[in-house]
Parts: C-alpha cells; sequence; structure tokens
C-alpha cells in the first residue's frame, strides 16, 4: 500500500513532539541532578561560587543532552504511539492496510536524522562547551596543576608546585608517558618569570622527579652547563599523566580521528578516544534501534491492553539494554573484546531485538 505524504508528515509530526517533549523533561532533569552534584562538590570551595556553578551546569549540560538522547527516544516514541493509540488512529490506520514498518518509517526517519544531527552538529558545540567545563572543574573543583597535550610537534606538559612551574617538552614518548626522548624544560619562578631551560637526550618519570639524562642547561645570563644527570621533582604519576590527556568527550567528532593518530604516534594508547569516536558513529543506529524497542511494547496495545505493563516493560527493557551496553564498552576499554565491536554491538544487538520481536508479534 502507497502511503500518502500526509500521512507520512502527520506520523513524523507525532514522533517528533513525543521525541521533543521526552528530550526536553529529561534534560531539565539532568540538568537539576548535575547542579545539586556540583555544588556538592563546591561546597566548602571559596573560589567556587554559585555563579560558577551555575556555568558548569550550563556547559555541560549540551553533554548530558547528547547521553539522554536514547533514553528520549524511546521515551518519546513511546508517548506517541500510546497516543495515536488513544485517538484510535493508529487503530484506523492499521485497518486501512498500513503494516507497521510503513507507520514506523517516518519515526525510523527522524531518529536516523536526530542521530546524524548530533553527531555531525550537535557534538561539536558540546564538545567544546565540555572542554570549558574541563577546564573549570580541574580549576575549581579539583586544584589540578598540571596540564598534558600532544599535537603534531610532539608532548608538551605543565607542572607547578609552590616553587613555580615548568613546561616539558619531548619529541617522542614510550612506556605510556613515563619515558621521553630529546627533552626540553623550560624553569619559571612564580607565573612568568624565566630561570633556565634545560635539554636532556632523555627522561624517565621516577616516584616524585623526573630523571633527566645527558642535560645540557642553558641559564638566563646566556651560560651553559653540562651534567650527565639532574633530577626535576614532579607530583606526577603514570596515571595522572594519562588521565591529563583531553577526554574524548572534549574532542569534536570530526577531530577525533586526527587526535587518535597524533597519539598514537606520541606513543600513548588511543583506545578510550577511539571507543568513543565508534559510539558516536553508531548514534543514529541507536535511535533507531531505540524506537523499535518502544514499538515493539507499545503497539501490542491495540490487541492485549495492559498500558501500565506493557510500558513499564518498555522502560525496563531500555534501561537494561542501556546498562548493558555500558558494560560492552567497559570490556572495549579493558581490550576483552575489540573496540569497533564494542561500540557498535548495542546498536546492532538493539536493531536486529527490535526487528525480530516486531516480526514475530505483528503481521509486517
Amino acid at each position: 500500500m502507497r502511503l500518502s505524504p500526509t500521512f507520512l508528515a502527520y506520523f513524523g509530526l507525532q514522533f517528533l513532539a513525543g521525541i521533543g517533549l521526552a528530550l526536553l523533561v529529561l534534560s531539565a532533569l539532568v540538568f537539576v541532578i548535575d547542579l545539586v552534584e556540583l555544588l556538592r562538590r563546591a561546597s566548602g570551595r571559596e573560589s567556587a561560587g554559585i555563579d560558577v556553578v551555575f556555568a558548569m551546569a550550563a556547559l555541560r549540560l549540551p553533554f548530558l543532552v547528547q547521553k539522554v538522547m536514547p533514553f528520549a527516544t524511546l521515551f518519546g516514541a513511546m508517548y506517541a504511539l500510546l497516543k495515536l493509540t488513544r485517538t484510535q488512529e493508529l487503530v484506523v490506520a492499521r485497518a486501512a492496510g498500513v503494516s507497521v514498518w510503513q507507520f514506523l518509517m517516518p519515526g525510523l526517519l527522524i531518529a536516523a536524522v536526530a542521530g546524524i544531527f548530533t553527531v555531525g552538529a550537535f557534538n561539536p558545540i558540546a564538545s567544546v562547551m565540555m572542554a570549558r567545563y574541563e577546564q573549570l572543574e580541574a580549576r575549581y573543583l579539583e586544584g589540578r596543576p598540571s596540564l598534558l597535550a600532544v599535537s603534531s610537534s610532539g608532548l608538551w606538559l605543565r607542572q607547578a608546585d609552590e616553587r613555580g612551574q615548568s613546561v616539558l617538552h619531548a619529541d617522542a614518548v614510550s612506556a605510556e608517558g613515563t619515558e621521553l626522548d630529546r627533552v626540553t624544560v623550560y624553569l619559571y619562578e612564580g607565573a612568568d618569570r624565566f630561570l633556565r631551560r634545560l635539554d636532556a637526550t632523555a627522561a624517565r618519570l621516577d616516584a616524585g622527579f623526573w630523571e633527566l639524562k645527558d642535560v645540557l642547561v642553558t641559564n638566563l645570563d646566556g651560560s651553559v652547563d653540562r651534567s650527565a644527570r639532574l633530577v626535576l621533582p614532579t607530583s606526577m604519576t603514570p596515571t595522572q599523566i594519562q588521565e591529563s590527556f583531553a577526554s574524548p568527550e572534549t574532542m569534536s567528532f570530526w577531530a577525533l580521528p586526527a587526535f587518535i593518530g597524533m597519539l598514537e604516534d606520541a606513543g600513548f594508547t588511543a583506545r578510550r578516544h577511539r571507543l568513543h569516536w565508534h559510539s558516536l558513529l553508531a548514534t543514529p543506529l541507536l535511535l533507531c534501534a531505540m524506537l523499535l524497542i518502544a514499538a515493539t511494547f507499545t503497539l501490542r496495545l491495540t490487541r492485549s491492553g495492559g498500558v501500565g505493563t506493557l510500558a513499564s516493560g518498555g522502560v525496563l527493557a531500555g534501561f537494561v539494554l542501556f546498562f548493558l551496553s555500558d558494560l560492552v564498552l567497559a570490556l572495549g576499554l579493558s581490550s576483552a573484546i575489540p573496540v569497533a565491536l564494542a561500540a557498535w554491538t548495542p546498536a546492532g544487538v538493539c536493531s536486529l531485538l527490535g526487528i525480530a520481536m516486531l516480526m514475530h508479534l505483528e503481521d509486517g
């Protein structure tokens, strides 16, 4: 049966309104929860005023919106289908010979477009705001004095203590950031008073210090000294070095591939960033899968009744699938399974499960 554009547009608007309403409610809910948590973390810190906390919550909101998009698709699609069932519009459409796949097609198209828009356009904005949020978090809530950056020119590391700060640059890295090759260190007193420059062939991170080898010391007056070994105090640990990288959430979908290449060329593992990139790539399929799961539970209402039971079952199924996806992602992060498999498994399994259940329960 060939459907009219008016029919498809009407059903599409119903799905769009339902998903939009669910996204608005969930976004407001997670914003309030996140704000309360930030207020708790900021308590006792005089530098973190209420204005800073609200700014941090607002900056983090787009990232949280991305996280709740699958739930919004699930709940919004269930709401739209329940509404169409209650007004008998869905019953009339099915009596006229419209198959389940035909009236779900507008919703699947909207879910796919929403996923593409989220990844391609919304994610770059959210990543920039998330990067600013992490800067404020490090400054006001965690007091992290060290920052690490990887670029095409090598690795840059800044560390600070009560005596001043130092900036390290290395052309190459090995052993997950604990061994550096061709190292340059700029030493400062306070925030900006330059003291001396150290050039070393290698550096190794030990407990509480960097051990520099074959060091050339250039003093402020231009004099040069040589030393076979120098020790540079530091509070950094190998774990802190890894955690100091720009988190994948602060990287745009479009910028991640290049950053992953830089990270691997520098000698670090990029598993976390690669997993995040594949998860973003699977977002359109995951949103379509959530719509299919919603249809599996709500379409039965036209035949068997039990709105509360079936709707609750749909919500429970969505949460179970979501937490199972977190488990699979954790396995991918630990290298128990390949990264691509871990990222695509939740969306793929949900899609196949939704299609199989609809084919079993409906005439198709």
